[in-house]
């Protein structure tokens, strides 16, 4: 048996590589967990190997949030939060507040920051008004994207957008499902792209 697990990119890029490929393997969609699940990742691992570091509910909520009940980044977090938790109980014999921002720079830095810089300028002004979008966590259509655009100084249209979301979907930054919509290829990216704008313009301003 052969499992593979992938951003939902991975699939056409395994039916480009191999011939029959879609023939060979049963496909299943993971979304993220939901609140209950995702706590119970959280809290449950540390509880049955009865370590001594114990998140409280609070914590447990501000992981849930900055996670968005997506597994890999509810492990990315509660590895950083218990590695520093460690350091903190070993020196002080408490733990602090959870130092997210902390740990949320590293995310990008670790994670979005790679695929971020394969996207051009006008790539990333075209992502930009995209993260805007009330729907950027899901589906979005090309029309959501001109709408949101008009607002620019240099908008995008209709013919621009079908193109640079093509070459955005051969970087592997965006997915077209079957439906025709579009999204993310990685999750949460949105948040992070609104982040790096808040940081440029802050910038700008100091």
């Amino acid at each position: 048996m052969l499992v593979l697990v992938g951003l939902p990119t991975l699939f056409p890029k395994l039916v480009e590589a191999r011939t029959f490929a879609e023939r060979m393997f049963d496909v299943i969609m993971l979304n993220r967990l939901d609140e209950k699940s995702s706590r119970e990742a959280i809290a449950k691992p540390i509880k049955e190997c009865k370590s001594s570091i114990d998140f409280d509910d609070p914590s447990i909520a501000l992981i849930y949030k900055t996670s968005g009940g997506y597994p890999y980044f509810i492990q990315f977090i509660c590895k950083e939060v218990f590695d520093i938790w460690t350091q903190q109980m070993a020196v002080d014999g408490a733990t602090k507040p959870i130092p997210m921002a902390e740990i949320t720079q590293k995310l990008d830095k670790d994670f979005f920051a790679g695929r971020w810089a394969r996207a051009t300028d006008r790539q990333r002004d075209l992502l930009s008004i995209t993260a805007t979008l009330d729907n950027s966590d899901g589906e979005f259509t090309v029309q959501e994207i001109v709408g949101a655009a008009k607002r620019m100084a240099n908008p995008f249209g209709s013919s621009q957008v079908n193109q640079m979301l093509s070459s955005l979907i051969d970087t592997g930054l965006i997915y077209k499902n079957r439906h025709g919509k579009y999204a993310f290829a990685v999750p949460l990216l949105g948040a992070f792209i609104l982040r790096q704008e808040a940081e440029l313009t802050k910038s700008l301003f100091t």
